[in-house]
């Protein structure tokens, strides 16, 4: 297994992302840059007021109440329809084909993966498994394995802005391009093969996937395919977004509402039958990672914590949890645990990835299922990954 080990493509992109988070975190440059965009998040998220203020304006909130539902969950709803036009007038095509090819020339992973990396820090899943619908079934178990933990390992560009509304965005926005390649360093690991060896199988379909036809995006609701076809009108296509991201912030709302809950319970049963809760356990059991990982020590029972939470739960529980002893943390503590967060690995992903692979293709999606504990450990492994690559830096 370790002669298969692509050390010299693991060495380029660890140093690729230790350039990053220099730059990003430790120049004038990178930090001002890095303001900029979190402050242009912020201003989306300040416009879609606009909406959700019209639409829930007449509820009467206590003096400096702030309702999650209404200030991080509906600008997601306003955060699509501007995904789909930028779609729609081939902005994201055009990013996510070339960022693919610069990817794929400086680290040689090979032309499926290094395109899908990009695609999926993008779209999130499931929608990014739709612009391979037509490869998916052909696709090796190796190939599989590495787009499916690519996908588990990022965040949708619809989601940011939520995002940033709970932890700092600048650890969002380094998270986001550090998971790209840590996705994919962690599968050179656990799932090492030689990309070129696939390429020459098929290269024929190869070439016909890095087309930009190919890396062309398309709204959750649409049929599949539907990148072949001719293009939908703008209005409809505008429309399609608008509800997918309505549907779902609705999904995050409910699953929110059923962990918490869950959660809360646990805690309570576990404090009053043994004195300590239910997270403060799990933090015990996570506490020698986090000091592996290079959190102070006398800080990893709380970021292991909000780490087993995170997994097991989601990361809007996880962030919950962080922004009430943020102020608690080290600067180095808070940013290892931010990028940590900024990724959709966690058990209720792997449901949805698994699903996605097997309505496109019912043989993989029972391949992706039998390894579906190897993918959760990847795409974790590729968050530590992230995290420590950004203590380094503190």
């Amino acid at each position: 297994m370790f002669l298969n080990v692509r050390y010299k493509q693991m060495g380029i992109m660890i140093g690729v992302q230790l350039v990053i988070s220099f730059l990003a975190l430790n120049t004038t440059a990178g930090i001002t840059i890095l303001g900029a965009i979190s402050d242009f998040f912020n201003w989306l998220m300040d416009q879609a007021k606009g909406g959700v203020g019209f639409v829930f304006g007449g509820i009467e909130l206590e003096s400096g109440g702030f309702v999650f539902f209404f200030n991080v969950l509906m600008p997601i709803v306003f955060i699509s329809a501007l995904v789909g036009i930028l779609n729609y007038i081939n902005v994201l095509p055009f990013i996510i084909k070339w960022t693919g090819w610069l990817i794929n020339k400086i680290t040689g992973m090979g032309q499926l993966e290094s395109y899908f990396a990009p695609s999926t820090a993008i779209l999130g899943q499931p929608e990014v498994f739709i612009t391979i619908k037509e490869r998916i079934p052909k696709l090796q178990p190796q190939q599989l394995y590495t787009i499916c933990a690519s996908a588990m390992s990022a965040v949708s560009a619809a989601m940011l802005a939520s995002y940033m509304a709970m932890v700092p965005g600048q650890y969002v926005v380094v998270a986001v391009f550090l998971n790209i390649f840590s996705a994919l360093i962690i599968s050179c690991v656990i799932n090492p093969y030689d990309p070129e060896q696939f390429e020459k199988e098929d290269a024929g379909e190869e070439e016909e996937m890095v087309s930009s036809k190919a890396v062309g995006i398309v709204a959750v609701g649409a049929t599949p395919g539907v990148e072949k076809k001719e293009k939908e009108p703008f209005f409809q296509m505008l429309g399609n977004y608008i509800l997918d991201g309505f549907k779902l912030a609705i999904t995050v709302a409910a699953m929110l509402i059923g962990f918490m809950s869950l959660v809360t319970l646990l805690n309570s049963s576990f404090d009053n039958m043994f004195g300590i809760t239910f997270t403060e356990i799990l933090g015990w059991v996570f506490a020698p990672i986090a000091f592996v990982l290079g959190v102070p020590w006398d800080e990893v029972v709380q970021v292991g914590s909000i780490m087993a939470t995170k997994l097991i739960t989601n990361e809007f529980v996880a962030m919950g949890e962080l922004a009430a002893i943020a102020e608690t943390l080290s600067p180095k503590a808070h940013a290892m645990i931010s990028t940590y967060l900024i990724s959709f690995a966690n058990f209720g992903t792997l449901g949805i990835v698994a699903g996605s692979i097997k309505a496109i293709n019912e043989k993989q999606g029972k391949i992706v299922a039998k390894y579906s504990m190897k993918l959760l450990i990847g795409a974790t492994m590729a968050s530590m990954l992230t995290a420590t690559i950004v203590g380094m830096f503190f």
